[in-house]
This record gives C-alpha cells, sequence and structure tokens, in this order.
C-alpha cells in the first residue's frame, strides 16, 4: 500500500502474555521452515530496519522488547517485507531485506516477500518499471524479470513470495499494464511465477489484489487464471474496501471455490486513535473513515483485527491474514512534517508500547 493513499462475530481468543526474552538477532546459520499451509497470522514489519537505525525504541508492558520477540510471543507466525529494486536510500533493498529476512527466521517466524518491481511504492495507481528497465524491449524486461526473481530466491528464499503489490492493473507500467497490454502483463507474472517454481519449488506464490467486492476480484483473478500461482492475496481497508466485515467471507469463498486457491487478507488496519503523535497527517482521522461498530480506541482496534480474523476463519478456502504498518510509529519525532501517517494505527501506542491488537495473533 502507498503511504500517502494507505489504508460475523467476533473470534474469542485467550489474552496473552508478552513476556521479555534474549536478543533474537544471534546466530548465522539459518534454516528455512519447511513450506506448509499453516494459517498465517502475519505483520508487516518493513520500517523496522529504517527505525532501528536511529535507535527507536519498542515496549511490551513497559519493559524494553525486540519487536520481533513481541509479535513471535504475541502468537505472529510469519512477517511481511517489501522489497524495491533500487531504492535511491537503500531502504527497503535486497541488502536490508536480506539481513531483515535472516532477523526473522532466527526469531522464529516465515518470511514472507513482497516484490513491487519498483524501485519505490507501487499499489493499484502506481506501477512505475525500475530505472534500470525504463528502456528494455518487452522481451528484455520479461528476460530481467525472471533472472531479478531468480536472484531474489537465491539471495532470501521466502516462505511465500509475492509477485506484484496491489497489481489491480497490472504492473512494469506501461508494457505490463494489465488493461492496455493485457497478454504482456501475464506474461510477465508467468515469467516470475515459473523463476520461483525453477528455483524454489517449496515457496507457496501469491497474486495480490486491493479490494474485496466480488464482481471486480472475480474479474482480476480470471485474467490470472493461466498463471501458476497457490495464494490469492487481498487488501481490505473500511475506508477503501468497504464497511460490510462479512464480505471478507463471501468473497474468500466465491474465489476460493472458482479459482482453487488459498485467500489471504494480505493487508488490513485500524486505529486505535484519531490525534497524532507527530506533524505529519494521517491515513485516517475521523468517524467517518471507520465502521461505527468498532470505535478508534485499542478495543475497537482489537475487536476489528479479530472480526476480520474470524471471517477469514469462517471461510472455506481462507488461509490467514496479515496486518499492515503496525510497526509505523512516528519514529522522526513529534515535530516531523514527513514522519508517519500511520502512528494511530500501529499495532504501538504513542510511547511505543505493544497495544491490547497484539492478541489477535494468538494461537
Amino acid at each position: 500500500m502507498k503511504k500517502h493513499i494507505k489504508f460475523l462475530g467476533l473470534l474469542v481468543i485467550a489474552a496473552v502474555q508478552f513476556a521479555c526474552s534474549g536478543d533474537d538477532d544471534k546466530g548465522t546459520n539459518v534454516p528455512q521452515p519447511p513450506a506448509d499451509d499453516t494459517f498465517i497470522r502475519g505483520s508487516d514489519i518493513s520500517y523496522l530496519p529504517e527505525m532501528e537505525a536511529v535507535q527507536t525504541k519498542f515496549y511490551n508492558n513497559g519493559k524494553e522488547e525486540n519487536m520481533l520477540t513481541t509479535l513471535k510471543n504475541a502468537g505472529c507466525n510469519t512477517v511481511r517485507i517489501r522489497l524495491w529494486k533500487d531504492p535511491v536510500n537503500g531502504r527497503s533493498g535486497m541488502a536490508e531485506v536480506k539481513e531483515l529476512a535472516e532477523k526473522s527466521r532466527r526469531a522464529g517466524l516465515r518470511v514472507w516477500l513482497t516484490v513491487h518491481y519498483s524501485d519505490h511504492w507501487a499499489d493499484p495507481g502506481t506501477q512505475t518499471t525500475p530505472k534500470a528497465w525504463e528502456k528494455l524491449s518487452f522481451d528484455e524486461l520479461k528476460k530481467v524479470v525472471t533472472t531479478y526473481t531468480e536472484e531474489i530466491i537465491k539471495e532470501i528464499n521466502p516462505d511465500i513470495i509475492q509477485i506484484g503489490n496491489e497489481i489491480n492493473s497490472g504492473l512494469l507500467w506501461p508494457q505490463g499494464n494489465l488493461m492496455s497490454n493485457e497478454q504482456q502483463c501475464i506474461a510477465l507474472l508467468t515469467a516470475a511465477s515459473k523463476a520461483v517454481r525453477a528455483k524454489a519449488p517449496n515457496a507457496k506464490i501469491m497474486i495480490h489484489y486491493a479490494g474485496i467486492k466480488g464482481g471486480d476480484t472475480d474479474w482480476f483473478f480470471g485474467k490470472m487464471s493461466s498463471i501458476d500461482y497457490d495464494y490469492i492475496g487481498l487488501s481490505y481497508y473500511p475506508m477503501h474496501h468497504g464497511k460490510d466485515v462479512s464480505e471478507v467471507t463471501s468473497t474468500i469463498n466465491a474465489l476460493g471455490e472458482k479459482y482453487g486457491k488459498k485467500v489471504v487478507i494480505a493487508e488490513t488496519s485500524y486505529p486505535f486513535t484519531f490525534l497524532y503523535n507527530d506533524f505529519t497527517n494521517n491515513i485516517i482521522g475521523n468517524n467517518s473513515q471507520i465502521i461505527p461498530e468498532f470505535p478508534a480506541t485499542p478495543a475497537g482496534q482489537k475487536a476489528f483485527v479479530l472480526a476480520v480474523r474470524a471471517s477469514v476463519e469462517a471461510s472455506t478456502h481462507g488461509q490467514g491474514f496479515a496486518y499492515w504498518g503496525g510497526e509505523w510509529v512516528a519514529f522522526r519525532g513529534k515535530q516531523s512534517a514527513y514522519g508517519s501517517t500511520y502512528e494511530n494505527q500501529a499495532l504501538y501506542s504513542f510511547d511505543n508500547n505493544a497495544l491490547s491488537v497484539m492478541q489477535a495473533f494468538a494461537r
């Protein structure tokens, strides 16, 4: 999700005690957990290296604790990490993502890689071809997608690999635009899929669409039917995709039944307050943007995520969920006008203490 546009019944889950533990960053040889179909209880942690670089501290029950430790002890079993091709500042680039993936595995978490195939944010409104690939012919572009994907497998070897981020209108525009160059879009995704299957046959491949509306999702995944992949990924933000949580279940059932895939809510989030902790405008800031049954309080945030999880579990093809922006606190300081647009939707309070929403990851 791009930072400036982001964004049944309740499942009763026992509260989890978040115990402190030792340093999760020790060790060198990190085996990859076997690929399986365990229900995904995930959280995107892509900003974590940037925050740790400026000594941002996180707390659990008032005691300092590594975020990966807190997530693992809460019941989170998978971390989602974005990958950009050649970011100008190196953030979310190959080296940073590889190091974060290794740390995550040492903490006992599976790695879900979100490959944007871009140098920066890719989402429904922006799918910019990496600068290094701009002048390539289509055949050349298809070849570099293959070699780049192979490099990702060699360097990071994720348990789950998402080939493209929110690719409602394709990727690698203009050549891979689904609306204007459908066959080329499918060919590029097929090239990426084949590269994964050849180099990491046990990895799960995900195709990601932003939204849960039945007609839209059915149209999109109908276009994807020739591609070899495992998981359908959907973004669900009430502000953008509707305030009826029960649609999560019905959409998952319809897609899973028709296309024979497991379905994951790949991104979701919710505010615990409408207040600010820096001078940067937030994505969500008033009641018109949320679901009335779930107020913008810590309890409301937790209840919403539990409701989404319950909706996935109530379906016949649901494979899990992931929280987006949970790590993105106001780490640049309270005066920053270029800080977080998401600190009121994080998994942490304004004093960086783990909130009760962490209990939504419980086993």
